[in-house]
């Protein structure tokens, strides 16, 4: 993509989450088509980092799921794209050896920034043409059970999504809302420890369960097919799983 030619490079967007793993693919995807990009994420350190790499990238030390974050961040840069991609990492270990706590930080992260920025979009509301993408998870459909809540949350990720499309729809707001559901992959931080926990709940070696899954989803990749949908490439669905293979429209 030229962002010489591209409309959408005059763009900015809200990525929260941006500091690591999927976030930082997609803050660099977004950023090499010229669009400048909101970082959000807890480490300031981190963020200052991609600073530093990225084009016209701004750092914002927040916590994305504090219903408190949002507003003043849409309305002053008035994103065009919104991707939300900050999200707890789940305790591994079977729901025996859960405690209330760790099972429901998945909730009281992932679906909570859901709810709030989602909410906000709706209410302010984005402008005509604004897309919000959602960072949900394969484990949505398939479950997870060595992660608590994570699976639950993350398809009420998914639905909450859906419904704000829905909602938009109904108001003429002409805003998209499109949710990913990204495969188990050991190229996130968050997902070596699961790969790792789940190699070992089947006696596996890390190496020999990684094999199953290869070839493994990057957050590279993750970026490149979350432009598609920011740019309008690819949204005819409100859902899309994503492997290395790229998107699939889920029905």
């Amino acid at each position: 993509m030229n962002p010489t030619n591209n409309p959408f490079a005059d763009s900015t967007a809200i990525v929260t989450g941006a500091s690591r793993g999927f976030g930082r693919g997609i803050a660099a995807a977004l950023a090499s088509a010229g669009v400048r990009v909101v970082g959000v994420a807890r480490s300031g350190a981190q963020l200052d980092t991609l600073r530093g790499e990225l084009p016209d990238f701004i750092a914002v030390t927040a916590n994305a799921a504090d219903p408190a974050t949002p507003g003043p961040l849409i309305d002053e840069y008035q994103p065009r794209t919104v991707v939300l991609c900050a999200g707890a990492a789940p305790q591994m270990s079977p729901l025996q050896e859960q405690t209330w706590e760790s099972f429901s930080q998945n909730w009281n992260v992932d679906v909570a920034q859901a709810f709030h920025w989602i909410r906000h979009a709706l209410r302010r509301p984005l402008a005509p043409g604004s897309t919000v993408i959602v960072v949900s998870s394969g484990a949505a459909i398939n479950g997870s059970p060595l992660s608590g809540g994570y699976a639950g949350a993350k398809a009420t990720v998914k639905f909450i999504t859906g419904y704000a499309g829905i909602e938009s729809e109904r108001a003429g707001l002409g805003i998209d809302f499109v949710s990913v559901l990204p495969m188990l992959t050991p190229a996130t931080e968050l997902g070596a420890k699961a790969v790792a926990a789940y190699a070992e709940r089947q006696g596996l070696d890390v190496d020999t369960f990684v094999q199953s899954l290869r070839p493994a989803l990057t957050p590279e990749q993750v970026g490149k097919s979350v432009l598609e949908i920011a740019t309008g490439e690819l949204r005819d669905h409100r859902a899309y799983t994503l492997s290395s293979a790229g998107l699939s429209p889920l029905g």
